[in-house]
């Protein structure tokens, strides 16, 4: 398995996470200021390059009732651009991220307050439900 980037996309800052490559430990990142333009995109399809990711999967924010909401729109048009500008090489998938702030929040009350920012904690979450369910899918 190649490693997986997770990213939970928000319009002021995208939280990122790292599967190692058995898809075993997952490890937040610094969040990306401004993913949705220009500079933040950039340092997005760096961070690929640099980390040899072979996936990334994107956090879709679902409403609670699994419709859409302005938020997963603009969700999915960035995942759309994201996947342009990286090519057929790497896919971009999407992931219901439904409740991963909440963990993240949870989480972080529970250790006393976590290094890694909410976005990354929440964007580390979402991968850890992607890397399950992939897991369950395979067995």
């Amino acid at each position: 398995m190649t490693r997986v980037l997770g990213l939970d996309y928000g319009s002021a800052r995208c939280g990122c996470a790292i599967a190692d490559p058995t898809g075993t430990l997952v490890t937040p990142l610094a969040a990306v200021e401004r993913a949705g333009e220009r500079r933040g995109l950039e340092e997005i399809v760096a961070l690929v390059g640099e980390r040899d990711v072979g996936r990334v999967v994107v956090g879709l924010p679902l409403a609670l009732d699994g419709g859409d909401t302005d938020q997963t729109r603009e969700t999915r048009r960035f995942a759309r651009r994201l996947a342009r500008r990286l090519g057929d090489g790497v896919p971009v998938t999407l992931h219901d991220e439904r409740l991963t702030t909440r963990l993240a929040q949870r989480s972080a009350r529970e250790a006393g307050g976590a290094a890694a920012p909410e976005d990354s904690r929440a964007a580390a979450h979402m991968l850890e439900s992607w890397l399950a369910a992939r897991q369950r899918a395979s067995t």
